[in-house]
């Protein structure tokens, strides 16, 4: 399938957890019958696309294809929702919209070096993982990138999750990164950053994915699976799993929960695609703008532009009122790639119910390049 000379690794090292395959088996068998299915694709920037010079060299859409060449009788549909720059939170937040509801038989999830290895993050990848394993009998791989100049990546804390749902999961920390740290792969001649993967890059990981598909198909063609939808119920969690029903509100969703609002404005230009991030969200420009929401939950995120246009203004996000613990949203960018939907973490596992959100332009210039732009108010547990 994949033209490019690929730099030799080893195969057998992709499944990091060979977990519960039953309904990736279903999925194959429904194919190879002639049925259609719908492989989706959730994750960061490298499952949009980054840095790959066409959508279809991605590796995400190689995946699709390999499905398509596999069972020539189905008519395979793809939905590819990754968004750069993002994570499980967020990933939560919008699987519902982005990725579920347009009723994927087969997902995949990526976000092993968008999240950090840390308590926050096994909780909010746990969320998200059983939000798409809730549909009973859609399929599940997890696919684990990692960075090409260290190896890091939340592996380690995604794999408990995998392990926790029996789900499958491949890892690029165990078949590529070996063979750069080796030097027997040169870092440039698959990554320009090392992180995002060039074409060529694109097309080793989806090697890697199609690798581990290979063998299930195998599986598939012997074995016999009885047609009774497998059960959605799902084991207790392992944490607190606030944010498996995390609710993202925008101005065209807001559910009536905007109390307050003196300067913010809705912007009402239409967003093109899910990419297409800086929309359906409130707009301010002079200091002392206010925009105040009543939400019910424990644990509360915003979400803003931060930018690299400078001089870039700044908000505060006051809690119940409690102006002295306040937080910053300075939308001053200090990176250079681009401008940053930036997730913010304003209550965690606070009291259960309801709680006000105030946010307030505090900081403004006489030239401020863009107005300050607030995208989403999330609202979890």
């Amino acid at each position: 399938m994949v033209e490019e000379k690929l730099p030799k690794v080893d195969y057998s090292r992709a499944v990091s957890n060979t977990g519960d395959r039953s309904k990736i088996i279903r999925v194959m068998k429904k194919a190879m019958a002639g049925e259609s299915i719908t492989v989706g694709f959730i994750g960061g920037s490298i499952t949009q696309g980054s840095l790959a010079s066409a959508p279809d060299k991605c590796y995400a859409c190689r995946v699709y294809e390999w499905f398509k060449e596999s069972f020539p009788a189905s008519d395979v549909k793809y939905v590819n929702a990754g968004i750069g720059a993002t994570d499980s939170q967020f990933g939560c937040a919008r699987a519902e919209s982005d990725l579920l509801s347009f009723k994927p038989d087969m997902c995949f999830a990526e976000f092993s070096v968008n999240d950090a290895s840390n308590e926050h993050f096994h909780e909010t990848y746990e969320g998200l993982v059983r939000k798409i394993l809730a549909g009973g009998n859609r399929a599940l791989m997890l696919i684990h990138n990692v960075r090409y100049d260290d190896g890091g990546n939340a592996q380690l804390m995604h794999s408990k999750v995998a392990r926790k749902y029996d789900v499958p999961s491949v890892s690029m920390q165990q078949v590529i990164y070996p063979e750069l740290e080796n030097g027997n792969i040169d870092n440039r001649l698959i990554t320009p950053d090392d992180l995002h993967p060039n074409d060529l890059g694109h097309a080793l990981v989806s090697s890697v994915i199609i690798s581990v598909l290979d063998e299930i198909k195998k599986e598939a063609v012997f074995s016999e699976l009885s047609e009774s939808i497998i059960s959605s119920n799902l084991p207790s969690p392992e944490t607190l799993n606030a944010y498996e029903n995390s609710i993202r509100y925008r101005n065209d969703s807001d559910g009536n929960i905007v109390s307050e609002i003196s300067g913010f404005v809705k912007d009402e230009e239409p967003q093109n695609d899910i990419t297409d991030i800086f929309k359906k969200g409130w707009i301010a420009s002079d200091k002392g703008s206010y925009i105040t929401f009543k939400v019910k939950g424990s644990c509360i995120a915003v979400q803003y532009r931060k930018t690299i246009q400078k001089p870039a203004p700044a908000a505060l996000v006051i809690i119940d009122g409690d102006r002295e613990n306040a937080k910053v949203l300075d939308a001053d960018f200090e990176e250079t790639w681009g401008d940053k939907l930036c997730i913010e973490n304003v209550m965690e596992h606070g009291e259960k119910g309801e709680h006000t959100v105030r946010i307030e332009l505090d900081k403004t210039h006489d030239r401020d390049a863009l107005p300050f732009y607030l995208v989403s108010v999330i609202v979890s547990g």
